[in-house]
């Protein structure tokens, strides 16, 4: 890879995020030698409506965003613990099919990967998660035309990217798997869509 910096997307309610982000932590806890910026994106925003109330100026918090904005704290305030944080709540998600947007659910999960909830939940109490939510979700849109979860970011071009499988514990496998989505997003700017017509079983 020419460069180690990129960013990635995530939202935990997306299966596909979680793929995508299992890969690159096992990869990081393996030794890759990557500068990873993780980027929050609502899904929820993505699916308002022109017009309609922004997700972060509703009453009631908008599904996945109660996690999210758990996410941040973690990355922020507690950066040794996120990838363990980042993990697990992707998995309270997708393996064990709890609700995200449950906060006794997010306390567990926080608590379970080593993280203070209550301090999480004092941060989240006192309204810059949410607002770094927004600005970093608003920027990547705004730059970039960002749209999903998850959107690889490098050298001012994105790519929304699909992976089909999880790295089942083979950090080598999971440094190839990103760093091949990486090198062709740099490097081969003609190839706009690459699509499976049906997925191997």
């Amino acid at each position: 890879m020419r460069s180690r910096a990129f960013s990635v997307t995530w939202d935990y309610l997306c299966p596909f995020a979680r793929n995508a982000h299992e890969h690159l932590v096992a990869a990081l806890d393996g030794g890759a030698p990557w500068d990873v910026t993780f980027t929050p994106f609502s899904l929820m925003q993505a699916h308002v409506e022109d017009g309609g109330t922004p997700v972060w100026e509703l009453e009631t918090k908008a599904r996945g965003l109660l996690a999210l904005e758990a996410g941040v704290v973690v990355r922020d305030r507690f950066p040794d613990r996120f990838r363990a944080a980042h993990v697990a709540l992707f998995a309270v998600r997708h393996d064990q099919g709890k609700d995200i947007s449950d906060a006794d659910v997010v306390r567990e999960t926080l608590t379970s990967a080593g993280v203070p909830a209550g301090e999480v939940f004092a941060e989240i109490a006192e309204g810059w998660p949410l607002d770094t939510i927004r600005t970093e979700h608003e920027k990547a849109v705004s730059d970039y035309e960002v749209f999903g979860v998850p959107t690889f970011i490098a050298d001012g071009d994105a790519a929304f990217v699909r992976f089909m499988t999880r790295p089942a514990g083979d950090a080598a496998r999971a440094r190839t798997v990103i760093e091949r989505a990486v090198d062709l997003l740099r490097d081969h700017p003609e190839l706009n869509e690459f699509k499976h017509t049906k997925i191997p079983h």
